[in-house]
């Protein structure tokens, strides 16, 4: 597949490509997010074009019309490396999107500081600044610097959202709420110890006596909570994808919906009942310590029980969820008024199970990454477009031919899919 030679040369970084643009004077440099979003969307473009031809039965050359399986092969490999372009620019969005978040970070903390600026002067109005405001800012203003250096010190990994993005590039739920409620304990303990100190008469020394870490100790609980939830669900995901028993596909990039969302992009009943569980009791702490700011926040027992609950339910899940691919049948793949007969060298298969396209991987791109071994040879399994998708692979069944290559006898198939997984092997006759 030849792409747009300009959208083929721009972000290689040659002296005057930076600038280059396409046809309408869109920057498609591939180095900054617009330019990446441009060149990105151009890709897309030319391959959902080229996927709708051939899906309609336009572009096969004549020389290859007589024959199916060749046709399908050549329009397979054309539609791969279409895909593998949408790929590169995919890459290349995602770089620049980590560069340029960061930016984005760092203004969403200090906005929220001016915020809390401008809610205290407000509010100030009637009664005057006190101390309690003196240290809500104080401590607001620590936790922003602080964040600020850690955005600098990941600046090329997502800034301040780095610590949250898991190893397969999405959002982690748990690892984000471990550090809401970090930085909410955090962001407590300095107001109450800030407050403390200004509110302190001469010669006493209040940060000796502590800011009444016994009476919290619910509070202390729920971060524990948060924090063992994170730890424990990375443990279990990282356990179960190097035994095979989980399958994990890289996402382009992280997005917000990732808290909620399963890795296909699906609503999540376990991701949402624990992230709403948790923002709620989160909330109420916030609340106990805007109404008494000299100590810390005093949780009833019961919603750490609610905290603990909703932990639980949200780790069975990780630990149930997903599983390794099946083949669960070969069978000679038919077409209509075609005679019943053995599997032989050349002819179609077709294997039906389960899991064969893992959740994310529904891209051109990674489809054309599964691949079937049959005995000692690896046949990969080709795009077959159809109006708006592909036909072929899907999660439950892919068709594939049987090479001259396969050894009459008794052979083993076995699928491979995007993520790497292998299923076990299933046993199929070939006769000459």
């Amino acid at each position: 597949m030849s792409v747009d030679a300009a959208g083929s040369r721009a972000g290689t970084g040659e002296p005057g490509e930076g600038a280059e643009r396409a046809d309408g004077g869109e920057c498609r440099c591939g180095r900054c997010p617009h330019g990446a979003r441009a060149g990105h969307r151009q890709a897309v473009a030319a391959f959902v074009a080229l996927r709708e031809d051939f899906a309609a039965g336009r572009g096969v050359p004549a020389g290859l019309a007589r024959s199916v399986g060749a046709a399908r092969q050549w329009v397979s490999d054309e539609l791969t490396l279409s895909a593998r372009e949408v790929a590169r620019r995919r890459a290349e969005g995602k770089t620049a999107w980590l560069a340029a978040v960061r930016w984005r970070t760092l203004l969403a903390v200090w906005s929220a500081v001016v915020a809390l600026l401008l809610g205290q002067a407000l509010t100030a109005l009637g009664t005057g600044w006190t101390a309690t405001r003196t240290a809500g800012l104080l401590a607001a203003v620590v936790l922003a610097v602080a964040l600020t250096a850690a955005a600098w010190w990941h600046r090329a990994h997502g800034g301040a959202l780095a610590p949250l993005i898991g190893e397969d590039g999405r959002l982690s739920t748990s690892r984000t709420v471990a550090a809401a409620w970090v930085a909410a304990v955090l962001y407590a303990v300095l107001t109450v110890a800030v407050r403390q100190v200004i509110a302190a008469a001469p010669g006493e020394h209040p940060l000796l006596q502590g800011p009444a870490l016994v009476r919290s100790a619910a509070l202390l609980v729920a971060l524990a909570v948060g924090c063992t939830v994170a730890v424990l669900a990375h443990g279990l995901v990282a356990s179960r994808v190097r035994a095979g028993r989980l399958q994990k596909v890289p996402a382009d990039r992280p997005r917000a919906a990732d808290l909620l969302t399963d890795d296909a992009g699906r609503g999540s009943l376990l991701d949402v009942q624990y992230v709403l569980v948790q923002a709620a009791v989160l909330v109420w702490a916030l609340v106990l310590l805007a109404g008494r700011p000299a100590q810390m926040p005093q949780l009833p027992w019961v919603l750490v029980v609610l905290l603990v609950l909703s932990g639980a339910t949200y780790l069975t899940g990780k630990a149930t969820a997903g599983g390794r691919p099946v083949i669960l049948s070969v069978v000679r793949s038919r077409e209509l008024g075609d005679l019943a007969a053995p599997v032989r060298t050349g002819d179609d298969i077709e294997i039906r199970g389960a899991g064969f396209v893992p959740p994310g991987a529904g891209t051109p791109d990674r489809l054309a990454r599964t691949v079937v071994r049959i005995g000692d040879v690896h046949v990969p399994v080709p795009l077959v477009p159809v109006a708006g998708g592909f036909a072929n692979p899907a999660d439950g069944v892919l068709t594939v031919p049987v090479p001259v290559d396969v050894e009459p006898g008794r052979v083993k198939v076995r699928v491979i899919t995007a993520a790497g997984v292998e299923t076990a092997a299933y046993p199929l006759d070939v006769v000459d």
